[in-house]
């Protein structure tokens, strides 16, 4: 096996490089040092007959991103388009209280969550623990989203005839700031006054315990934010309704990225980046990136990244969660990604993880290289419920190019996903333990193999069969990958590790059977 070239942290390069998966077989070993100093890093070899590759990228400018662009849409900082999501070991959009809920004993407020979200009065001993929980100190809002995810509430909605979406919000933040298109950017930042772009809300939005409430209009990417959240009062970036502010290149590109996050504690939620229409200067090839830890990328879609770069070892992801600012546990959660990287360039992936943390719950389609890749230093993680389809390969589970371990990816956990119609299904690549699991996975139609394991290790449970998607197409414009009646991944799943919802919000439990992939049936 020919030798990977070593090299310094100090050298790294400044992108999230993304080696190539190709010819054919060489997954990316990108990162994405958007830092101070420009360098180069070697590529991972997937097989032993490929020789490592190098690159470059551009220093990101951390000034003010360029103005966005003129918008006609209003002010509007109401919630809309979610789905009420239960809540989980990181916080994220919790469902909306009522005001009348929000007030007296816990008793009293248990007792107003019954009525107005179950529509009955609340058993004894229903009542007794849900009490003594909230008397303990759980927020109201796990109580109301724990009654959202019951078969009951399923149950009632579709007796009533209605889906509700619920107006979501995340918890009360000590400082709030709010950004809309007709805004301006001297102003300070209010409801009444709000700022005109993110850049400048960036600016502002240096404490713990923050909220940056985004308008539905459009907005210049290229943004950094560097401040930190804490356990107790992370910082949320939430666009106000899901997918309705857009984040787009500027004019003027000084970088070539969408979002550089280096906080740690922050939650980037519900945006829409659109890399479709490149500007003058430096073309994206990376949409939301974070070096921090802690961190929450839930419910965007990012898609059209890269697709007019050169097809280089420089490489780009959709979304990046890196380890080299000793970044951990960051969850990705709930986003759809599409049409990354140039066709036929195997060099840029869709979800790219170098440490910890989750991928749950994503739909991922047409990338150029790999659709969900773990590298570097990638351990302990779970990626479960995810359908990834129409790249070159589905998952990649390894390790390589390290920048604080050698161990390589172990205690990865890979269950519930849909792995359909790639070019390669779910490869192990550099270096991995012994300790990975693939339990309850559909993975068919991948050509060049299904499954490509390392250590003697088998997988699990596996379907062989076409998931039978309602409408899908490799170059249709927006597939449904929601699951017909009569697919195989329903109700094939495994509990263990599945997220409570799937993509639209609609519950996963032992009632309503859990399905495989982003979608319960």
């Amino acid at each position: 096996m020919k030798k990977q070239a070593s090299f310094s942290p100090a050298l790294r390069i400044n992108a999230l490089l993304c080696c190539s998966a190709a010819v054919l077989l060489s997954a990316c070993g990108g990162n994405a040092d958007l830092g101070a100093a420009a360098g180069s890093q070697t590529a991972a070899a997937i097989t032993s007959s490929v020789d490592a590759a190098t690159g470059s990228a551009v220093e990101p400018n951390a000034t003010d991103a360029a103005a966005s662009q003129a918008s006609s849409a209003p002010a509007n900082f109401a919630m809309q388009g979610y789905d009420a999501q239960p809540a989980s070991n990181q916080p994220r959009l919790l469902a909306s209280i009522t005001s009348s809920a929000t007030t007296g004993t816990p008793t009293q407020q248990v007792t107003e969550l019954y009525r107005t979200v179950l529509k009955r009065e609340p058993d004894s001993g229903g009542l007794a623990y849900w009490s003594n929980l909230v008397a303990s100190g759980v927020p109201l809002s796990f109580v109301e989203s724990e009654f959202k995810a019951t078969q009951e509430y399923a149950n009632l909605q579709a007796a009533t005839g209605t889906v509700t979406i619920a107006a979501t919000t995340t918890p009360a933040t000590t400082y709030n700031y709010y950004v809309s298109p007709t805004g301006s950017d001297t102003a300070a930042g209010t409801k009444a006054a709000p700022f005109k772009t993110l850049a400048r809300a960036a600016k502002a939005a240096t404490k713990a315990s923050t909220t940056v409430w985004v308008a539905p209009g459009t907005y210049a990417g290229g943004i950094k934010t560097t401040a930190n959240g804490t356990a107790s009062g992370r910082i949320y970036w939430v666009s106000t309704t899901k997918w309705g502010a857009k984040i787009v290149p500027p004019s003027s590109s000084s970088n070539n990225n969408a979002w550089d996050n280096r906080g740690n504690y922050v939650s980037i939620i519900g945006f829409d980046v659109d890399g479709t229409n490149s500007g003058s200067g430096t073309k994206w090839t990376h949409g939301i990136y974070t070096g921090g830890s802690y961190g929450m990328i839930q419910d965007n879609h990012i898609h059209h990244v890269a697709q007019s770069v050169a097809c280089t070892s420089a490489g780009g992801s959709a979304i990046g969660v890196d380890s080299y600012y000793h970044g951990v546990k960051t969850d990705v959660v709930s986003n759809v990604v599409n049409d990354i990287g140039p066709a036929g360039c195997t060099y840029v992936q869709g979800i790219y993880v170098s440490t910890s943390g989750t991928i749950k719950n994503n739909l991922v389609y047409r990338v150029g290289a790999v659709g969900i890749h773990l590298w570097h230093d990638a351990t302990d993680v779970i990626i479960t419920n995810n359908t990834v389809t129409s790249s070159n390969f589905g998952m990649v589970v390894g390790g390589g190019n390290f920048y604080y371990t050698s161990a390589g990816a172990n205690n990865v956990y890979v269950a519930n996903n849909i792995i359909y119609d790639n070019k390669y299904g779910i490869s192990e690549q550099g270096t991995t333990g012994k300790n990975n699991k693939y339990v309850n996975n559909l993975v068919f139609q991948n050509p060049s193999y299904n499954f490509s394991l390392r250590n003697g290790l088998k997988d699990t449970g596996t379907i062989s069969s076409n998931p039978l998607f309602k409408a899908y197409s490799k170059t249709a414009a927006t597939p449904d990958f929601h699951l017909t009646s009569s697919s195989p991944a329903i109700g094939r799943g495994t509990a263990t590790n599945a997220y409570p919802t799937d993509l639209d919000g609609k519950p996963r439990n032992a009632s309503t059977g859990y399905d495989i992939g982003a979608y319960q049936h």
